[in-house]
């Protein structure tokens, strides 16, 4: 795979089109990538990925936020990438979706993602000249012809040289978790976790299955009231089992015994209640027999009384009549008398007489009827000509009034309207003059800057010089001390030497010529303690100069955006340019207000004309309405004046006659009331004296004295009815066959047969109870032995299946009887690293001139912790194998380019993809010294010797030196741009 051309729009930190020519970059085969911190190096490694994948690495495609904020609103936010894959050279085009201005209306509108593939020259077999456009088909086919997936393109072509830095360093977690994310072995960890959760999944079911055991021996024990042993819970369940039938028996035995005991004392005790209950009425009905012939002279005057007020029944209605008319007769007498009061001029008269009278006085008071209602209508004619009085006064005054201010009304219209031209003046220069006023504060403040960042320069440029003399002393020491320790390497062997003890170089027992020193040994600690010293100087030497360059481009960045301007000449501008906005903002804020006040006063005026036109007409015609009101007003008091006589008003002299009227119809209906109510009496007192002569009574005294109320009638009636019926029915009760022979005086003992028989009964009683229980309990424990012996069948072969499950995934998980610690997914890794340690070994030995190699180790960590992910490194100068934490900066910096190199050929054979000849190295060349630098590169003259691109990405100030061409990225206010300088 080789890349020809990048294309970037809106894309990242680059608002505008920037290209990237790589055929020009690659046409040395190796170029440099660099740039000021931040202003997007990283970006076109994800625009390549973006392009390709439609996603780019790590945490940036999480964000999926690609789109640049400094575009402008029209700008097409695009990815285009030109490539060749197997011989195919292709052509692709991505949108990512992105919020954009609506083009109608306000707001924001979503853009949707977009994705084209074209060929570049012949056509594939199988595809379509015009290309494929759908977003998932181009992500097949770009994977397809890769051979590899976007997580395998991310570790090969943009080499994760950083994360094997960090890896170097890491611990075993540490290591485990790095690796995860470069080989991407998500599923292996899936699998453990599959095998956790199932084993968690079957435990819980076990516990599950155990608990439900549990509770019902729990339940067992309980209705059989004992403890269950903890072993031979089935012999304990067929013993219990044993003596509940056994309980059964006996409980049934008794049970029978009390029954039939019961039942004989039960029949003995009916017969003696039985024997009872005949003398009892025996005896009941000679009492009955002896009291009725001792009351039957009683009856006997119970009999003459209930014919006598039979009798005087007949008569009573009659008398209680004739009462009723004597007091209706004087009633009527009294309202008569109380009638005539009421009318003194006409007490005399008849019946007929003062009704004749009564129908004339109504016919006067009908005559004054209509004239009463034009009395009412004077009063309200009077009141209403009042108010139209005040009406007219009221409109006169208005339409007066209206006049007055409409006659001021154009003069302030004029006015009005010369303040909104003005301030519609103010407000169109309001925002070109605030515009000038952001961009003399921006340069006013990047001018008080500008002293800040020269000085800022000089002391970098101070800091820079310090940091290289302590670098150069540094080396010169470390390179002092390695010297002399080379000088002295035998004589430090030979203070080492012992007689009789094997020597290390030749393998002698026998020592007769040690060499010697003249000069102090070289202790190995202080020659490590230089080279860290030197790390740390050259470190601080990288800081200060990346800090120098920052600083310088911070110093050209002001100095052009000033130009000529000076601080003084600004602030003077600043401040006529903000005065001018003060007032123009005070003119524009009054527009609003005054175009309001304009609008309502010419409302107002129209609003006014309406009114003035509204109030003269209403006053014309208020005065016309009252000239006819007063006419009327006249005519009709003169007619009023004739009717009302000597009272106050009509309405009161025909109130009067009607009262009259109905007086006289009053005494009227007295009078026939008297007469009725004495012919009625009359009547009434000769039936009453034929009652009594039919009935036998001489007079009403008489006749009261026998009348009794019905319901005393009826009480003795049934008296004397229920004698006879007793006296009948003892009569025969006596005569009946059972109770034949009996005699009052007899006696029998129920008590104590009834004693006897309660007791038997509750024995019985007691033992059906026993029984039933007994029964229960035996019915509950088998049915509950049989749940618990199911139960119990069905657990076994589940704890089986557990235990083995258990084990199995202990063995993935890395604990139980996996000896090595490794679970599923370390393993895996551990053989991926394994295999790139292999790959990596070639680069390192060439890279470190053949000392060092990578050493893999599976073995477990200590004390039973994880292994299987050690990575060491054999020293071949001193034959031992160190940890890759004890390298130095630049040793470090080889292990981790040589690991991230061995992984790109590990992932590119192991995918079978097509040839990368393209590939991108990160920084961390600034930790290399001058001759380790110049094997690093000749490392990757050898990897574009075989037809590959290599670009790196890196800050180092020598590598420009050494790599004529380069590729930088600017970043500006504006948004970041890039520049191609070739050899």
């Amino acid at each position: 795979m080789r890349l020809h051309r990048l294309e970037v729009a809106a894309f990242g930190p680059y608002a505008g089109r920037e290209v990237v020519d790589f055929d020009a970059l690659g046409a040395d085969g190796l170029f440099l990538l660099h740039g000021d911190t931040g202003a997007g190096k990283t970006t076109l490694l994800d625009a390549i990925a973006f392009a390709l994948f439609g996603t780019v690495p790590g945490a940036r495609g999480e964000v999926k936020r690609l789109r640049c904020d400094l575009a402008e609103p029209d700008q097409v936010t695009e990815v285009v990438l030109e490539l060749t894959v197997q011989g195919q050279r292709m052509r692709i085009a991505r949108n990512p979706e992105y919020q954009r201005p609506k083009r109608r209306g306000e707001g924001m509108t979503v853009q949707q993602a977009k994705a084209v593939l074209n060929w570049v020259g012949t056509v594939p077999a199988g595809h379509v000249a015009e290309g494929i456009t759908r977003i998932d088909e181009v992500a097949r086919t770009v994977e397809r012809l890769i051979g590899m997936t976007h997580e395998q393109f991310f570790q090969v072509v943009l080499l994760p040289q950083g994360e094997f830095a960090r890896f170097l360093r890491a611990s075993t977690a540490e290591r485990e978790e790095l690796l995860e994310r470069l080989f991407g072995t998500e599923r292996f960890a899936c699998v453990e976790d599959w095998f956790a959760n199932l084993r968690a999944e079957r435990g819980r079911e076990l516990q599950a299955r155990q608990q439900s055991l549990r509770e019902w021996v729990a339940r067992f024990a309980q209705v059989a009231q004992q403890e269950a042993p903890e072993e031979g819970q089935a012999e304990w369940v067929e013993e219990i089992l044993a003596e509940s039938a056994e309980r059964v028996a006996a409980a049934r035995e008794r049970e029978s015994k009390a029954r039939t005991a019961a039942k004989t004392a039960e029949a003995i005790w009916q017969e003696n209640r039985t024997t009872a209950e005949r003398i009892r009425r025996v005896r009941t009905a000679y009492t009955r027999l002896s009291a009725i012939a001792e009351q039957a002279e009683q009856r006997a005057e119970w009999a003459e009384e209930v014919e006598a007020a039979h009798r005087a029944a007949g008569v009573v209605a009659e008398a209680d009549l004739l009462e009723r008319r004597l007091a209706q007769l004087a009633e009527a007498e009294a309202t008569e008398a109380l009638r005539a009061r009421e009318v003194p001029d006409a007490a005399d008269g008849s019946a007929a007489e003062l009704r004749a009278r009564a129908g004339g006085v109504r016919e006067e008071a009908g005559a004054l009827a209509e004239l009463v209602a034009e009395s009412e209508q004077q009063q309200r004619d009077l009141v209403r000509r009042k108010q139209l009085d005040a009406a007219a006064e009221k409109a006169k005054k208005q339409a007066e009034e209206f006049a007055a201010e409409l006659d001021s009304a154009p003069e302030k219209v004029a006015t009005l309207r010369a303040e909104v031209t003005a301030a519609a003046e103010a407000e169109a220069k309001l925002d070109g003059v605030r515009v000038r006023v952001d961009e003399l504060t921006t340069l006013l403040r990047d001018a008080d800057e500008l002293p800040k960042a020269r000085q800022v320069v000089e002391r970098a440029r101070a800091t820079v010089s310090e940091a290289v003399d302590l670098h150069q002393q540094a080396r010169r020491h470390r390179l002092d001390l390695r010297e002399r320790r080379l000088d002295g390497m035998a004589a430090e062997l030979a203070a080492g030497l012992r007689a009789g003890e094997d020597c290390p170089v030749c393998g002698a027992t026998e020592h007769p010529a040690p060499a010697g020193h003249t000069g102090g040994l070289v202790d190995p600690e202080d020659e490590r303690r230089a080279e860290l010293e030197e790390q740390r100087a050259d470190g601080r030497r990288e800081k200060a100069k990346a800090a120098l360059l920052e600083a310088e481009n911070r110093l050209a960045a002001l100095i052009d955006r000033l130009g000529e301007h000076t601080a003084e000449t600004l602030r003077t501008g600043l401040g006529e340019a903000r005065e001018l906005v003060a007032t123009l903002s005070e003119k524009a804020g009054r527009k609003p207000a005054l175009e309001t006040r304009l609008v309502t006063l010419e409302r107002k005026i129209e609003q006014l004309t309406e009114h003035r036109r509204t109030a003269e007409r209403s006053a014309v015609e208020v005065e016309t309405e009252v000239r006819g009101l007063t006419e009327r007003l006249a005519e009709r008091e003169r007619r009023l004046d004739s009717a009302r006589g000597e009272f106050s008003d009509v309405a009161a002299r025909r109130r009067h006659l009607l009262g009259f009227a109905a007086r006289l119809d009053a005494l009227a209906e007295a009078r026939l009331a008297v007469a009725g109510a004495r012919e009625r009496r009359d009547e009434q007192v000769k039936l009453v004296e034929e009652a009594l002569r039919a009935k036998g009574f001489v007079d009403l005294d008489q006749m009261r004295a026998a009348a009794r109320p019905d319901e005393q009638i009826t009480k003795l009636e049934n008296s004397l009815a229920d004698a006879k019926v007793m006296e009948e029915t003892e009569r025969r009760a006596l005569a009946e066959p059972e109770l034949f022979g009996i005699s009052p005086e007899d006696e029998i003992d129920v008590v104590a047969s009834e004693e006897a028989a309660r007791e038997t009964r509750g024995e019985a009683e007691q033992a059906l109870v026993a029984l039933r229980t007994a029964t229960t309990r035996h019915t509950d424990l088998t049915g509950l032995a049989a749940r618990m012996t199911s139960m119990m069948a069905d657990l076994a072969p589940v704890e089986e299946r557990y235990l083995e499950l258990k084990a199995l995934a202990e063995v993935v998980n890395g604990r139980g009887q996996n000896a090595r610690k490794m679970s599923l997914r370390s393993y895996v890794l551990a053989a991926r690293l394994e295999e790139v340690a292999v790959a990596a070994t070639a680069r390192l030995r060439t890279m470190s001139q053949g000392r060092y190699s990578f050493v893999h180790s599976d073995a477990a960590g200590a004390r039973g912790t994880r292994g299987g992910l050690g990575l060491d490194v054999l020293d071949d100068y001193s034959g031992t194998v160190r940890p890759a934490k004890t390298l130095s900066g630049g040793e470090s910096f080889l292990a981790s380019l040589s690991l991230a190199l061995g992984l790109a050929d590990v992932v590119a054979a192991e995918t079978g993809g097509a040839l990368l000849d393209t590939l991108f190295i990160d920084e961390g060349f600034g930790t290399l010294d001058a001759e380790t630098l110049d094997i690093v590169m000749n490392i990757l003259d050898e990897l574009r010797a075989g037809g590959r691109v290599v670009g790196l990405v890196s800050h180092v100030e020598e590598l420009r030196q050494r790599i004529p061409t380069r590729l930088r990225v600017r970043k500006a206010r504006t948004g970041s741009t890039v520049e191609i300088h070739a050899a």
